[in-house]
């Protein structure tokens, strides 16, 4: 989606309108070779590297005033293997692009994110995730994967092959090298019946656990200055296929959630205090509805409203307590949060700096309309995720450093020793690795 990023005068900006730079000069290469060049040449001019996707990192983990790498012609499928249930894909290729491929050949993964704008390497190498009893983010679907090194050198990783580069690469942030291939697990096409609800705040706490432990996929959405939420569990159907109506679909899923919603921020961000009257119309406004499809159509959503994000993993059981401070806290301070806040889990995996690794996972996600000044809401909410010992997305708003870093992850000093071998110059270098990572 070239549209998410532009490059106006040679300077960069993310599709969340927070980051903007001047790269010193950019490349698009065509192939995996072109690519160790232009890493290998980057080198001999002292130039730092980065590559960028679509930009829907809302942190500068992509910026760079070096040389930016585009992967848009790193695109397509390499190879389908049926039997061992995988397909292989160049790093550039949008997640929406696979989705669709996929389905075509009958195929699909297993669980993916509400949003399918991104790269396959930038939505795996930031830990994006969607929500699961069982199944976990996009990056603990790969099955191994291809990535150009500091020193031009194209290395292979699987649980065979550099496993311990695999453990550390399937989310990498960019500092170990640039991604070039993945291979994902797939499996036969399936259907996914979908229940939206509304559920007030309260019943949703108290029942959190039953309803996790009930659904493979359950999340939900809460309006701040409400006592409502709008639930979604998602669960394997034996069919039929019955969509949303187009009709029905158009009217909740672009008239009522981005062009009603896009209207409401506007006059949330003119008049702030019309917020909580608007946001109990706009909680009261969505009503149930249940549907069955495949699974890109129930899983993803179109997002047309531009907003800033800052997410944090907690531990599961931490959730409801977090939630409940969350909530105290917007109740008693002047702020006004137009943007329902997202809850969703995942199970432990093994991936070294995944926010899930090692620890079952609840997601809180908060948002601000873009252009509505964020720091305050989102430094209050931080200073309670940070009290649970939360992790941040690495792709999202935060203000966390290597100090805070080392002690939420147990296995952060594997991720440095590695990058040490990896990259001793620091090639991958920005501002933001510096700080999440330490100099």
């Amino acid at each position: 989606m070239g549209s998410t990023t532009s490059a106006r005068n040679g300077t960069w900006r993310n599709w969340g309108g927070t980051v903007s730079v001047r790269p010193a000069r950019e490349v698009t290469p065509a192939s995996v070779d072109e690519l160790a060049d232009a890493v290998r040449r980057a080198a001999e001019d002292g130039l730092p590297v980065k590559a960028v996707g679509t930009g829907h990192s809302f942190t500068s983990i992509a910026a760079t005033d070096g040389l930016l790498v585009r992967p848009q012609l790193l695109t397509g499928i390499r190879r389908i293997d049926r039997e061992a249930g995988t397909v292989t894909v160049e790093a550039g290729t949008p997640l929406k692009r696979l989705n669709a491929a996929l389905a075509r050949e009958g195929l699909s993964l297993t669980n993916m994110g509400d949003i399918m704008e991104q790269t396959v390497s930038g939505a795996t190498s930031t830990g994006t995730h969607g929500t699961g009893r069982e199944s976990a983010s996009i990056a603990a679907q790969i099955k191994g994967l291809e990535l150009v090194t500091a020193d031009g050198s194209v290395l292979s990783c699987s649980e065979k092959e550099n496993p311990d580069v695999f453990a550390a690469a399937r989310i990498g942030l960019g500092a170990l090298g640039i991604v070039t291939a993945l291979t994902f697990a797939v499996e036969p096409l399936f259907l996914l019946t979908a229940r939206e609800e509304p559920m007030t705040f309260d019943r949703v706490c108290a029942e959190f656990d039953a309803l996790h432990a009930e659904n493979e996929h359950f999340e939900f959405y809460w309006f701040p200055h409400t006592g409502n939420t709008n639930t979604k569990r998602n669960n394997r159907s034996a069919g039929p296929e019955r969509p949303v109506p187009p009709l029905r679909g158009w009217f909740e899923d672009e008239f009522l959630s981005n062009g009603v919603f896009r209207v409401a921020n506007w006059v949330g961000r003119a008049a702030p205090v019309t917020i909580p009257a608007i946001a109990q119309i706009s909680s009261r406004a969505l009503s149930a509805r249940t549907y069955t499809d495949i699974p890109y159509k129930v899983f993803t959503s179109p997002r047309r409203v531009r907003f800033v994000e800052m997410e944090y993993a907690v531990p599961r059981e931490a959730l409801v307590d977090t939630l409940r401070e969350l909530k105290a806290m917007v109740d008693r301070s002047p702020l006004r949060v137009s943007f329902p806040v997202e809850v969703r889990t995942a199970p432990a995996d093994d991936i070294t700096l995944s926010t899930a690794s090692g620890r079952e996972s609840a997601y809180v996600a908060v948002h601000m309309f873009k252009g509505t000044p964020y720091q305050r809401y989102f430094t209050a909410a931080e200073r309670i995720f940070t009290a649970h010992e939360g992790r941040p997305h690495w792709g999202k708003i935060h203000t966390r450093d290597a100090e805070y870093l080392s002690r939420v992850y147990p296995r952060f000093g594997e991720f440095v020793a590695l990058r040490d071998r990896l990259d001793p110059e620091r090639r991958f270098r920005n501002d933001y690795l510096r700080r999440v990572l330490g100099a």
